[in-house]
């Protein structure tokens, strides 16, 4: 598992999400309540979820409004998807998020 520097330190007391890149993989980097890492494409329809909005603790895709869990990436009732969340670690000189590697997760090795 590596950690990457996604973005520098700047206003957390605004909600955004944003793009980012971390370790070859397209994030949205989200700041609804705190800061969140998931995937940045829809499960769904390939739509960028950059373009969505946050709802209640979700976030909402631009394409079908389908919704994803910012904590754990499920999709809402009756989707039977999810998204991939990340760790991430606000540090004085920016955030940082968590990649684990395809070889990683298969055989549970850090």
């Amino acid at each position: 598992m590596a950690w990457y520097k996604v973005a520098d330190a700047f206003d957390l007391s605004k909600p955004f999400i944003r793009k980012v890149s971390a370790g070859g993989k397209s994030i949205c980097l989200v700041n609804a309540d705190k800061v969140y890492a998931v995937s940045s494409k829809c499960p769904h329809a390939g739509a960028d979820l950059s373009g969505g909005w946050c709802k209640n603790g979700k976030l909402i895709c631009p394409f079908h409004r389908y919704a994803y869990d910012l904590e754990t990436g499920k999709g809402a009732p009756g989707q039977n998807d999810f998204i991939n969340v990340y760790s991430v670690e606000i540090k004085d000189d920016g955030v940082y998020v968590q990649v684990t590697s395809w070889l990683e997760r298969l055989t549970g090795k850090k």
